[in-house]
């Protein structure tokens, strides 16, 4: 059974809210307000339709730094054609957006996601393409990555790891935000940011994380 666009809407819409992430508080996301109920949802959907969890629907700590750091430092996309891999929200393709890139594509593998995204970046005033491609291993054709929390579970992160290095060995500059996951890259990065993200217990094991953002390195010969 297909998800519809229509139905997509409406469940994002039921079990969400506007809010603004902490760190980044220009930037207005359909979220989760409390994880069961969302969670509980999405486990209906996924029963029928095979829906993933509900990803998208929280603003994790990786991400807002990454995203901090754009808006911060706008030089970093400005006029840039930018790939956001594993969207979820669309937090980074808005953030990029509003720093002025040219284009923002968002991939994410969830048609929930992608839903997400086109409202969310309605609700933000600005245009982000979407795909729900896996584009893990595909030539690279813009010239900035970027990647907010992805290296929680070991296959997608040693998949994702070679890409981007191969992207980086391209000339294509790879951002990475992470807040320490276990399965981050222990070499090939450099860390050009750092900020405090305020969390939840709901969420993470403690109430504020140090989200870092990486530049991610070549493969070394």
């Amino acid at each position: 059974m297909k998800l519809e666009p229509a139905e997509a809407d409406r469940f994002i819409l039921r079990n969400t809210a506007i809010a603004t992430p902490p760190l980044v508080p220009e930037i207005r996301l359909h979220l989760a307000t409390e994880i069961t109920p969302i969670w509980q949802a999405t486990e209906v959907v996924l029963a029928e339709i095979g829906v993933a969890p509900p990803f998208w629907a929280f603003a994790w700590a990786g991400g807002q730094a990454l995203a901090r750091h754009i808006l911060d430092h706008p030089e970093c996309v400005a006029g840039k054609s930018v790939l956001d891999f594993g969207a979820g929200s669309g937090l980074l393709s808005i953030a990029a957006r509003l720093a002025g890139a040219a284009t923002v594509c968002a991939a994410d593998i969830d048609p929930l996601a992608c839903a997400a995204i086109r409202l969310n970046a309605l609700e933000n005033r600005v245009d982000v393409a979407t795909t729900m491609a896996d584009v893990i291993g595909t030539a690279g054709t813009v010239d900035t990555v970027l990647v907010g929390d992805m290296c929680y579970e070991r296959p997608l992160a040693e998949r994702l790891t070679l890409w981007l290095r191969a992207l980086a060995g391209e000339g294509i500059e790879v951002l990475l935000g992470d807040p320490g996951r276990t399965y981050k890259p222990t070499s090939g990065l450099v860390e050009i940011a750092r900020y405090v993200v305020p969390t939840t217990l709901e969420l993470e094991d403690r109430e504020q994380r140090d989200g870092v953002v990486w530049r991610v390195l070549p493969k070394a010969d």
